[in-house]
């Protein structure tokens, strides 16, 4: 293997100094991890001691946590160039975990970065940086709307110096073998509907906290990582000390969480949909109808391929003017471009996958290819950390304020 580049400094980094950097880390992902993939149909702690190997590799390689300053052991990338990363790590399932910048680890990174304690920091920043446990993000459930976000009925009450958390949540990502939650619970029921909840750091060994199952998705259920799971918090305490930021500040800091998490997902998303349109071309150029007559003489593939090239340069230009614009006024100054690529993005990426899909026939639908577990993960894209009908309303809305209609 080739011998790792120096690191550069934050206010170097730029696309023509990350480029041959970026060339290195996608030969590696195609050459190491790509024969990982399908294994993925199976069981995910199967991969574990090969992952563990090829995240010492990235860690000598200078790719460690590039979304995380510097001084707490990451690459300190703003997010413009970590969009660069991530487009590249999206290609692959394993890519984001493997530079430990995947969800839900690296919201809960920027939380207690931004919001912790020392105490916190030290005890579970830390180590979650280095890659030695990972967490979870407890904030969906299945008895409310994920679209109205301040509507949840875990509580969270004060008992002595304890506080004990009672509530059920689903779609828990990667709980399975996580150290510890982080958990919107109800803390003022009285308080106006933007100031109730909080957020608690919950260890998964703390009595009371059951993790019920993992959630079959499209028949696929998982494991470790690569899942999502049902929990039952029945009496489960945990220190006062537990609190994250301000008591009531539960949904700000979700808010503050969710806004760089979405430009993740959608760098993400990139990817995904890059190597999905390459696999489209590769198979239109390749597959036989008849004796000499390839796929790709058709003109309905033709469409797919021109317009499949066409949305994905729209979709990378408006992913990177949305990190141009979280650098230069934060996350709260750049609600609108976040939400707009929320939707658009998500969107492009499941036409493309779903193009190279048709394009591969039976084969789409197996595992031998990457398609089917870009399908399976990616259509909730369009659910997660926002509906797109949530996105496109409030967009609207602050458009037609413009235009003097405030709804």
């Amino acid at each position: 293997m080739a011998a790792a580049a120096p690191r550069v400094d934050e206010a170097q980094v730029d696309e023509a100094t990350l480029a041959p950097r970026l060339a290195e880390l996608k030969q590696f992902l195609e050459a190491e991890v790509t024969p990982l993939e399908p294994r993925l149909a199976g069981s995910f702690r199967a991969l574990l001691p090969e992952l563990e190997r090829l995240r010492a590799e990235v860690k000598r390689r200078g790719w460690w946590a590039p979304q995380v300053p510097k001084a707490w052991g990451g690459g300190g990338l703003s997010f413009r160039a970590f969009a660069l990363v991530s487009e590249v790590l999206g290609r692959s399932p394993l890519g984001h975990y493997l530079c430990n910048c995947q969800a839900p680890d690296a919201g809960n990174m920027e939380l207690l970065l931004e919001f912790g304690t020392p105490d916190q920091k030290e005890r579970w920043l830390r180590p979650l940086v280095a890659g030695s446990l990972r967490s979870c993000f407890s904030m969906t459930e299945p008895d409310y709307p994920g679209s109205n976000p301040v509507w949840m009925g875990t509580t969270a009450r004060l008992v002595g110096d304890e506080w004990e958390i009672n509530g059920r949540k689903w779609f828990t990502s990667s709980a399975d073998g996580a150290a510890f939650a982080i958990v919107m619970a109800v803390t003022d029921p009285d308080a106006p509907p933007h100031q109730r909840a909080s957020m608690i750091l919950v260890p998964t060994a703390a009595p009371g906290f059951h993790r019920v199952r993992n959630i079959s998705c499209m028949g696929h259920e998982g494991d470790d990582w690569h899942s999502h799971s049902e929990i039952v918090y029945e009496r489960c305490r945990v220190p006062r000390e537990h609190l994250i930021g301000q008591r009531g500040a539960g949904f700000a800091m979700a808010q503050a969480r969710l806004g760089p998490g979405r430009i993740h997902h959608c760098m993400r998303f990139l990817g995904v949909a890059q190597r999905s349109f390459e696999l489209l071309c590769q198979r239109a150029a390749t597959r036989e109808l008849a004796p000499g007559e390839k796929l790709g003489t058709r003109q309905a593939v033709q469409h797919w391929i021109a317009e499949s090239r066409a949305e994905l340069l729209a979709a990378r230009l408006m992913v990177l003017h949305a990190a141009d614009r979280i650098d230069a006024v934060g996350s709260k100054g750049a609600r609108e471009e976040i939400a707009l690529i929320k939707f658009f993005v998500a969107n492009v990426m499941m036409q493309v996958v779903d193009r190279a899909l048709q394009a591969h026939g039976a084969l789409g639908f197996s595992d031998d290819v990457i398609l089917a577990e870009f399908y399976r993960q990616g259509r909730a894209a369009r659910i997660y950390d926002g509906a797109d009908e949530v996105h496109k309303s409030a967009v609207a809305k602050k458009i037609l304020k413009e235009y003097g209609l405030d709804l």
